[in-house]
């Protein structure tokens, strides 16, 4: 069943005591598990299941819910039910032109305005990128990934811009899981090599070269995702709430 506790799952270890430690340690456990999806869209996020999953009460997993939610990782139903938030595969076309407006926009704007401090953390940021694809390691691949290009946002200086792409990412965050997965979570070389051109561009200040980058970066992964989705190679990914 897709609320079912996964093996894996089931045999954490109850986490030390205090509220705070635990709201946390429900929230990282099950983001992990959306994100692989192994609670794949439309499951159930049942408060009781849940309390008796980690040996916790309800508060911890209620308040671990909301941060959820908050995130779109979930959604809280009229009923006040809480499932697995859907992937809208019906508007992924709108989200890929936001998405990719704002690769342009922010590498562009980063080119204009860094400082050496952000070159500084862009290639810190590339580092902990390159190490999980070595590893081939694609929680770890999605978090670096979105912490990079949100620090080149923030060398843009507009908030508007950084919040907004900041939210595009988020929202990808499942999307970039089935990206890595038509790679078998094992990224070509050429591909982690493009974040470094980025940085190269930004760091020359060439906003025009960053803007061309920027976008071809966007244009990759998007002509990737919709060539796996439509060879049927991704049928074996879990993207609802069926079993």
């Amino acid at each position: 069943m897709a609320d079912a506790v996964t093996e894996d799952a089931a045999r954490a270890a109850k986490p030390e005591t205090g509220r705070g430690f635990g709201v946390q340690f429900i929230y990282d456990a099950l983001k992990r598990d959306i994100l692989e999806m192994r609670l794949p869209p439309g499951s159930g996020l049942d408060e009781t299941r849940l309390s008796e999953r980690f040996s916790m009460s309800r508060t911890p997993v209620r308040e671990a819910l909301v941060r959820l939610v908050a995130e779109g990782l979930a959604t809280t139903l009229p009923n006040r039910n809480t499932i697995v938030s859907a992937i809208d595969f019906a508007n992924l076309p709108v989200y890929f032109d936001a998405l990719t407006l704002m690769y342009r926009v922010t590498t562009r704007l980063a080119a204009l305005k860094r400082t050496e401090a952000d070159i500084a953390r862009l290639k810190a940021e590339q580092v902990k990128f390159a190490a999980a694809v070595r590893a081939a390691d694609a929680l770890a691949m999605i978090g670096t990934n979105r912490d990079f290009h949100v620090a080149i946002a923030e060398a843009g200086r507009n908030r508007y811009y950084t919040e907004l792409f900041t939210r595009l990412l988020d929202e990808g965050r499942r999307i970039l899981r089935v990206y890595y997965s038509s790679f078998d979570d094992h990224l070509p070389d050429p591909y982690v090599a493009e974040h470094d051109a980025m940085i190269a561009a930004i760091e020359a200040r060439d906003a025009d070269e960053a803007e061309r980058l920027g976008g071809r970066h966007a244009r990759q992964i998007i002509a990737q995702l919709q060539a796996f989705l439509a060879s049927g190679a991704g049928a074996a990914i879990a993207l609802s709430g069926e079993s």
